[in-house]
């Protein structure tokens, strides 16, 4: 039974409605079923809090034993191992 559903009309792009009607028949779905799952998850996306990056912890290296700029120091340091 169909509840509080309301009769609309998209324009779609036709390689997008193409790819929904393969959904579709691949589902054994009506066209609706999936447009109105499809646009449920994307409603559910758009509202899901946004994921903070996650803060990398930092440490105090001390001072640098060599300077990097410094093409000859740098190689000396380098051979010593």
């Amino acid at each position: 039974m169909v509840s509080s559903m309301k009769r609309t009309t998209l324009i779609l792009h036709d390689r997008r409605l193409g790819e929904i009607k393969q959904v579709a028949a691949e589902r054994g779905q009506t066209i609706s079923a999936v447009v109105d799952e499809f646009l449920a998850e994307g409603l559910r996306r758009v509202r899901a809090p946004k994921r903070r990056a996650a803060k990398l912890p930092a440490f105090d290296m001390g001072e640098a034993r060599v300077n990097i700029a410094d093409r000859d120091q740098l190689w000396d340091f380098m051979e010593r191992g």
